[in-house]
């Protein structure tokens, strides 16, 4: 019953992110720590992060695919970014797994996360589209250093992607194209939350989890129905992202995350 609770939470999860144009991480972490919280699991915050970014892990390969596909791939500045985020990851899980990391900070930093990307999206929605010369050269190292360092430190706090945080820096900072930044972004999330789970499953200690398929802190049998269910859920939510206004999107979501950010600041306070 728990596991079709979660392969539907993960379609309605993947649904929203494909309407608003969004890795499903910052999603799924509030999910997962309802789940875990409400399941009486003590203090689930590093148990919730290892599980999203593993979940994170399937939906961005679905999305690098995407990008494949549809010819927007940039394989060199992709790793680069990635594997300098995978080193972001392993100072994020020094935080995390430190007694100072409580569920108190870890939502409030969530929270905050959602209210900002409320913020971006009302922007988003409110402003008018205005063209933006872009840089047409490659990644510096340097760049790569700045986007995929905070990129995977965030990712590692959150158990995000870290696509929030990459995007707007390449696109906006760095004046990269918003499509080109989407992309290397999505490789880079590949790198990035594959490191973050496996460095929490097989390279850390162990906790009580929502099912016995575990290792260390991820919970394969929770993630693995919502990354499913999250999967389909974003070919739905594609499909109707062409077909309603981008400015009503922009707005609903704002709504959404501030309310998310509510539910989880209920939680524990």
């Amino acid at each position: 019953m728990e596991l079709l609770f979660l392969l539907l939470l993960g379609v309605v999860a993947g649904m929203v992110a494909g309407l608003f144009g969004l890795g499903g991480g910052i999603l799924f972490t509030p999910i997962l720590f309802v789940v875990f919280n409400d399941a009486g699991i003590e203090d689930p915050v590093v148990l919730t992060i290892g599980s999203s970014l593993f979940c994170t892990f399937i939906a961005s390969l679905g999305s690098s695919i995407r990008q494949f596909q549809q010819q927007n791939f940039y394989w060199s500045e992709g790793i680069r970014v990635g594997l300098l985020g995978a080193a972001g990851i392993f100072a994020g899980k020094v935080v995390i797994t430190s007694g100072y990391y409580s569920q108190q900070v870890f939502v409030i930093f969530f929270s905050l996360l959602l209210v900002y990307v409320a913020y971006m999206f009302y922007r988003r929605g409110s402003r008018k589209t205005k063209k933006i010369r872009h840089d047409q050269w490659p990644i510096s190292w340097r760049q790569s250093v700045v986007t995929g360092g905070l990129g995977g430190f965030v990712a590692a706090l959150a158990g995000i992607g870290g696509g929030g945080v990459m995007v707007p820096l390449m696109n906006l900072w760095y004046k990269k194209g918003f499509v080109k930044s989407v992309s290397v972004s999505s490789l880079a999330i590949v790198l990035i939350s594959l490191s973050g789970w496996v460095q929490l499953a097989f390279f850390n200690g162990t906790t009580r989890a929502l099912t016995s398929y575990h290792i260390g802190y991820v919970d394969f049998g929770a993630a693995l129905p919502l990354a499913a269910g999250g999967l389909l859920g974003g070919f739905v939510g594609a499909l109707f992202n062409l077909k309603i206004n981008r400015q009503y999107l922009q707005y609903a979501f704002a709504v959404l995350a501030v309310g998310m950010a509510i539910k989880l600041l209920t939680e524990v306070f």
